[in-house]
This record gives structure tokens, C-alpha cells and sequence, in this order.
């Protein structure tokens, strides 16, 4: 189970947007790099200042970022702008944005920096996989459980707890090891699938 499973029905709701975007004239390319320079700048800001108040911006970004991550593949896919180029700015956007935004809980103190770059690998391991899957299968894999919008619902509320609960620390730094066990499951899963289907 991942939240991605849920992405039909926002991208219900998205939908209205999309098409008054289409009609202004804004590009699936444009979102995807919007969404992108705004993870460069939040990061760049958490990091230079790693005050815990100012990570209640991350939940807010992350469920903003996801809403952008919808709508530039609704205009690729719905309004005819698929191109090679943005299919690779939406995967390298993508790890890019992770790294920016959770890199940043590794400059709080008492989080160990390598502990957070072992969850951000891992991360970008996990969608690595999930490309090859398509390399092998046709179809890109999602599945968990600790997908792309899992991770960011998960370090959304990481943020928001350290903003209003600075002295919980530890219970910050339980749950990175948590995601990277999570994030191995998440590898292990993808290439399980993707080698059955090929065996298929």
C-alpha cells in the first residue's frame, strides 16, 4: 500500500487547473522545473538556516510540490506535451528535489548528517529501480512502501514535529533509520516485481 494509490482521485480534483493551465499556456517542462527550483531554494534555506521553526515550511511545500508533480504529467499526458526531455527533467527534478529538501534534517543539530545521506541514496536507489523496472517491463513501478509521496508525506510531518517539538531529536533520528529500512523494502519490492514480469 502506498499513496500513490490515491493519485487518481487528487488528480480528480487537479484537474479543473490543469486546463486552464493548458490554456494559458503554461508547460508540463515549466511545472516540472518550477518544482524543482522552489525544492533548490527551500533546501538552500533550511540548510544555511537550520532553525527548527523554519521546517513548518516543509509540509506545506512537499504537498505543494506533489500537487505540481501531478499537474505537469496530467499536461504531458493529457495535453500532448510527452517529450524525452521531460521525461528526463521529471526524473532528475525529482531526485534533485529530494536530495535539496531532506538533506536539510542532516544539518539540524544532533541529526547525524551521514544517517540522512544514507536515506537520500537509498531514495534515489529506490526510484533508480523503479525506472529500470520500466527499462525491463514497460511500466514504471510505484510500489512501496516508501514511495516518492510516501517519503514526502513522511518528512512533511518530520518537519512540522520538529517545529513545534525542537527537543525531539531522537525520535527524528529513529525515524530516518526507519525510512531506510522501509527504503531497502522499497528497492527489494521493485526489482522482485520487475524481474517476475520479465520472467513472465
Amino acid at each position: 500500500m502506498t499513496l500513490y494509490n490515491i493519485k487518481p482521485k487528487f488528480q480528480n480534483i487537479l484537474r479543473p487547473l490543469v486546463i486552464k493551465l493548458h490554456h494559458w499556456g503554461v508547460t508540463a517542462n515549466q511545472i516540472t522545473v518550477l518544482a524543482m527550483l522552489g525544492s533548490l531554494i527551500l533546501g538552500g534555506i533550511l540548510i544555511y538556516r537550520p532553525e527548527p521553526l523554519l521546517f513548518c515550511a516543509l509540509p506545506v511545500f512537499l504537498f505543494l510540490r506533489m500537487a505540481l508533480n501531478a499537474i505537469d504529467g496530467m499536461l504531458a499526458r493529457e495535453c500532448n506535451q510527452q517529450t524525452p526531455l521531460g521525461a528526463l527533467l521529471n526524473e532528475v527534478g525529482d531526485i534533485i528535489s529530494d536530495a535539496a529538501l531532506y538533506l536539510s534534517f542532516g544539518f539540524l543539530a544532533g541529526v547525524p548528517l551521514p544517517l540522512v545521506v544514507l536515506v537520500v541514496l537509498l531514495s534515489w536507489l529506490s526510484e533508480f529501480c523503479g525506472v529500470m523496472a520500466q527499462t525491463l517491463t514497460g511500466q514504471r513501478d510505484y510500489r512501496g512502501p516508501l514511495g516518492k509521496s510516501d517519503r514526502a508525506f513522511l518528512f512533511g510531518a518530520l518537519g512540522l514535529m520538529i517545529a513545534l517539538w525542537p527537543q525531539g531529536i531522537a525520535v527524528v533520528n529513529s525515524l530516518f533509520i526507519t525510512a531506510a529500512m522501509l527504503l531497502i523494502w522499497t528497492v527489494i519490492n521493485r526489482c522482485r516485481s520487475a524481474v517476475a514480469v520479465r520472467h513472465d
